[in-house]
């Protein structure tokens, strides 16, 4: 198995990181709330490991966003944001009242997934899943027909394969999938990035 280090005009490196870009974190687990009548916003995500929350902090970093890396009540680590102005637009997005919502004809670009990746990604044999907000099941279909978009058709998978996650399977789609997001993450092992043989 190899990493994809081939950069296209969608790649996580083909254009400067943006505050859009933490989309991906609301695409899995991640929750957006916004305070004082749209002013100011806050991101955060809870993880199943050290070195997912300290790229999610490097990655807010390079978009001038600063991230605080904390823990859950469960004792997971958790990245969240203070509350900030330059979120609320995001916010407001993918927010109907305080319910989370995929916009409509959202489509990621490789920034997005590449963050989405190292919010809820892991890789499996002839595949590749990347986890859902288990308390938003409304996303779920719209972030499929969004990876549908962006060239990657997936399969639901439910709780009780450990899911709710969307898979991505097959070598092109599988390829395609680690060229958008980029090369493996420093410290991140290597089932949970995508990888093609």
């Amino acid at each position: 198995m190899r990493a994809v280090d081939q950069l296209s005009f969608y790649s996580a490196e083909a254009r400067e990181p943006a505050i859009a870009d933490l989309a991906g974190m609301l695409c899995g687990p991640g929750q957006a709330v916004g305070f004082g009548r749209g002013t100011a916003a806050r991101l955060s995500v809870v993880v199943d490991a050290e070195w997912r929350a300290r790229a999610l902090v490097e990655a807010c970093a390079e978009r001038g966003v600063d991230a605080q890396l904390g823990r859950s009540d469960e004792g997971h680590p958790l990245v969240r944001t203070a509350f900030r102005a330059d979120l609320t637009g995001l916010a407001a997005t993918w927010l109907r009242g305080a319910v989370k919502s995929v916009p409509p004809g959202y489509v990621p670009d490789g920034a997005a997934l590449r963050i989405w990746a190292l919010t809820a990604g892991s890789a499996e044999p002839g595949g590749y899943r990347l986890g859902l907000d288990p308390h938003a099941p409304g996303t779920h279909a719209p972030l499929a027909a969004a990876l549908l978009g962006c060239g990657l058709p997936t399969k639901a998978v439910g709780p009780r394969a450990g899911g709710p996650a969307l898979r991505v399977t097959g070598r092109r789609r599988l390829a395609r999938l680690a060229e958008l997001v980029g090369p493996t993450p420093d410290g991140a092992i290597e089932r949970t990035w995508p990888l093609v043989s």
